[in-house]
C-alpha cells in the first residue's frame, strides 16, 4: 500500500523566513508599522529601461514560448555581459535562461544527483539548497564554516569531508547568510580538488554585482567544466520576474535542455524580453547608484548593532545582509526573532533557516530598506533590547 506524501517530504523543512514574512504581513493588515529586515529581495524597483522594454513587447501581443534553452538574444547578450564584466569568453550556447536562479539549481542537480550521493553545502547557507538535493534522492553534507575562515570553505575542509559517496560541491560567492566571497585563489584550489575526485562543482554568483571593496572573480576562470548559477534577481532588481541563467559545461546542455523542455517548457517570455534591456548602459548605471546605496546601508547598520551587544566578525564583503551573533542578548535566535517581530515590529531572520551550526547564537538583517527605516529598527530594537 503506497504512504502518500512522498517520504523525501520528511526531510524537507519550511523556509522558515517566507512563514516569518507572512506574520510581519498579518501584523501589518492589522495596523502595526513593521521594518522589513527577514526577506533578501531589495526595496528598489525595477529599472524603468526593462519595465519599457517588457512592456513594449507585451504590447505586440505575440508574447509565446522561447526555445527551452532561453531566447537567443539574450543568452548573447549574457555571453557579452561575461566578456564586458569578467573580461572572459563564455560562448553563448553554454547559457541556458532558466526560472529564477532557482529553476537553474534545479536543473543542474537533477542533471548531476544521483539517488544516496553527497553533496558538500557550507553551513550556515542557503536553505532552499539542500533541499533541492533532498528532492532528487541526493544526501546534503554540511560543512560548518565560521569567522575563523570567512564563513567559507577551505581545501582542509574538502579534504575532510570528501568521501566515497561525494558526487560534488554547491557553494556560494557571496554567500547567503553571510555576504562572505570566494577569492580567486580559493576558487582555484576548490575547482582543482573536486576536479581531481571526478566530482562537480557548481557555483552560485546571483550576488555579483552586489559587492563593496572588491569585485568578485567568477568561477569560470577557473575551467569549462564548473556549473554557474546567476540571477537577474539580485542586482537587476528583477526578483518578481523569475528569471535567471545557468552556464553549463559542454557536455551537459543537451541533458540540461531536455530536462529544461520536461519541466518548465521555457522561462517567462515577457521576463526574457524585459532582460534584454539589464545590459544597457542606462540601466547599468542605475543599478551601480543603487549598489552605492547598499553599501551606505551596509556601512551605518554595521556599527549600529554592534553598539546594541551583536557582535560582527567584519563586514560583509557582498550581498545585503548582516549575519549578526546575538548570543550576548539570547541563546535562542528563533524566539528572539519572534518576540522582536512581535514586541518591537522588527523582522528578522533566525539562524535556524540557514542549518545547524550556531544556528541558535545567530539572526540575518537584510539591509533591503531605506536608511531612515534601518534607524527605525535600531531605534526599536534599542528599546526592545534595553
Amino acid at each position: 500500500m503506497p504512504v502518500f506524501p512522498a517520504s523525501r517530504l520528511n526531510h524537507i523543512a519550511p523556509f522558515h523566513v517566507m512563514e516569518l514574512l507572512a506574520r510581519a504581513k498579518q501584523l501589518e493588515a492589522e495596523g502595526r508599522d513593521i521594518v522589513h529586515m527577514e526577506v533578501g529581495e531589495p526595496d528598489f524597483p525595477t529599472p524603468e529601461t526593462i519595465v519599457d522594454a517588457a512592456r513594449k513587447h507585451i504590447a505586440g501581443g505575440r508574447v509565446r514560448y522561447t526555445p527551452a534553452l532561453g531566447l537567443p538574444e539574450l543568452r548573447e547578450a549574457i555571453a557579452g555581459f561575461y566578456r564586458t564584466r569578467y573580461g572572459i569568453g563564455v560562448p553563448s550556447s553554454r547559457i541556458v535562461v532558466t526560472a529564477g536562479a532557482s529553476g537553474a539549481l534545479l536543473l543542474a542537480l537533477a542533471c548531476l544527483t544521483e539517488a544516496g550521493n553527497e553533496w558538500l553545502l557550507t553551513d550556515p547557507g542557503y536553505p532552499c539548497n539542500r533541499h533541492f538535493i533532498r528532492t532528487f534522492g541526493g544526501v546534503p553534507a554540511g560543512i560548518p564554516v565560521g569567522p575563523e575562515s570567512n564563513y567559507q570553505p577551505t581545501p582542509d575542509d574538502l579534504e575532510r569531508h570528501w568521501n566515497a559517496r561525494s558526487a560534488g560541491a554547491l557553494f556560494a560567492s557571496p554567500s547567503n547568510p553571510t555576504g562572505a566571497m570566494l577569492g580567486a585563489a580559493q576558487l582555484s584550489a576548490i575547482a582543482e580538488f573536486i576536479r581531481r575526485r571526478g566530482g562537480q562543482l557548481i557555483v552560485d554568483e546571483i550576488y555579483h554585482g552586489l559587492t563593496y571593496e572588491n569585485d568578485a572573480p567568477t568561477a569560470l576562470q577557473f575551467g569549462d567544466d564548473i556549473f554557474v548559477v546567476q540571477s537577474f534577481s539580485k542586482y537587476f532588481n528583477m526578483t518578481g520576474w523569475r528569471l535567471g541563467w545557468l552556464v553549463v559545461p559542454e557536455r551537459f546542455v543537451r541533458d540540461i535542455e531536455k530536462l529544461a523542455q520536461n519541466l518548465t517548457i521555457a522561462a517567462s517570455t515577457p521576463a526574457q524580453y524585459a532582460a534584454l534591456a539589464a545590459f544597457s548602459p542606462a540601466t547599468l548605471a542605475v543599478l551601480e547608484s543603487r549598489r552605492a546605496e547598499l553599501r551606505r546601508r551596509r556601512d551605518f547598520l554595521t556599527p549600529e548593532l554592534e553598539r546594541l551587544g551583536f557582535r560582527l566578525y567584519g563586514k560583509p564583503e557582498g550581498a545585503f545582509y548582516l549575519y549578526a551573533d546575538c548570543s550576548r542578548l539570547s541563546d535562542d535566535s528563533e524566539q528572539f526573532a519572534l518576540d522582536l517581530l512581535e514586541s518591537a515590529g522588527v523582522a528578522a531572520t533566525p539562524g535556524k533557516d540557514f542549518g545547524a551550526n550556531a544556528a541558535k547564537t545567530h539572526i540575518r538583517f537584510a539591509y533591503t530598506t531605506g536608511i531612515d527605516r534601518l534607524e527605525e529598527a535600531v531605534r526599536r530594537i534599542g528599546r526592545f533590547c534595553g
